[in-house]
């Protein structure tokens, strides 16, 4: 399963987000695995993200990842402007949305941090 973990301070502003673990929708067909068609949307929605707020808005973010681990964290080192808020936004949507229909292999979790 794959679990994304957003971070949001007291007054609403994005800290970081977290994705980890495979998503584990492969379905075996003829005797092997297709490649997993849900682990691939989410991370294309997560590098997009990513890659948009740093190169395209300039954002201060911290990025760790790991690939072994299928672990990924954005950390945001200063408060995000407002087009940076909506990109964020429509990723959390994305992602909900998908929860909806493979809530199984995706977990989304919005929680108040310190």
């Amino acid at each position: 399963m794959t679990t994304v973990t957003f971070e949001k301070d007291g007054n609403g502003q994005y800290r970081s987000f977290t994705c980890f673990g495979h998503a584990g929708f492969a379905r075996k067909r003829a005797g092997r695995y297709e490649p997993d068609i849900l682990c691939a949307a989410i991370t294309a929605l997560t590098a997009n993200t990513i890659n948009g707020l740093s190169e395209l808005a300039g954002e201060d973010v911290t990025v760790t990842k790991n690939d072994e681990d299928a672990f990924v964290r954005c950390e945001i080192n200063s408060p995000l402007k407002e087009s940076s808020i909506l990109l964020v936004d429509a990723y959390l949507m994305s992602l909900r949305e998908y929860e909806k229909d493979y809530g199984k292999n995706l977990k989304v979790i919005v929680k108040e941090v310190i």
